[in-house]
Order: C-alpha cells, then structure tokens, then sequence
C-alpha cells in the first residue's frame, strides 16, 4: 500500500492534468465534458490488524469521489464532505440521480425528457428523482 498508492497516484494524476491543460490550451475544455471516477469509495482504516504496511482504503459504498472538468462544469470547488472516518456523508451530499441529472444538462439533454420505453411504462435515467445540481454548473 504506501509504495503502490504513490506510484498508482502517479500514474492518473499526470496524464489526467495532462489531458486537462491540454483541452483548456487548445480551447476545447468549454466544449469537453471529462469525468473521472473509480469503482467505488475509500475509507481511511482497514479490516485486521493495522500496521505500517497495511492501513486505510478499505471499499466504501457510501461515499463516492469524482471529479469534473469543462464542459459547463464551474471548476475550483469541491462539494460534499465525510466524516473523519469517510465512513458518512456530512455536508451537501449529491445523489447519482443529482449527478446524472447535471451531467445530461451539461451534455444539452434535459433529464425530465430523456425516456425510454419499458414493459409498456415510460422510464427516465433519473428515475423519478434527479435534480441539477446548480452549484456544480458554471
């Protein structure tokens, strides 16, 4: 874990800024939605026994990080905060719904309209939830 955190951070962190700057530099970003995300959430203990080798990142559905970049995203913040055991939501949680919802918006596509037929009823990505998260667009 404290070798490999490094280099796997290494690893996403210059190709992702890479891939960011060049996108702003060439004017694209305003028209380029990334999204960046990981299959699930961390937390900052483990199960067993903790030693200097073995600690922390155990998986975590609770909470979820993501970022956003251009696209109609309003860079420089971040929204939501865990406890210090990033074990629960305790500030401005965003649903999947919430995200989705703001994604589609920032693609042009009003999540209320987006339907798809199935067994007869009509279904949204949303489902009956969703909201634009207004904070997140610029």
């Amino acid at each position: 874990m404290p070798r490999d955190l490094a280099l796997q951070a290494r690893a996403v962190d210059q190709p992702s800024a890479a891939l960011v700057m060049d996108l702003k530099q060439r004017g694209l970003l305003k028209d380029t939605l990334v999204v960046w995300g990981g299959e699930f959430g961390r937390t900052v203990y483990c199960q067993g026994r903790l030693t200097d080798t073995n600690y922390g990142r155990d998986h975590h559905p609770r909470c979820f990080t993501m970022w956003f970049a251009g696209g109609g995203i309003k860079g420089g913040q971040t929204i939501g905060e865990t406890d210090d055991y990033s074990y629960n939501i305790v500030k401005d949680p965003v649903h999947v719904h919430d995200m989705q919802a703001t994604l589609l918006h920032c693609l042009g596509v009003d999540h209320l309209k987006l339907t798809y037929k199935f067994q007869g009823r009509y279904f949204r990505l949303t489902d009956v939830h969703g909201n634009v998260v207004k904070q997140m667009v610029g």
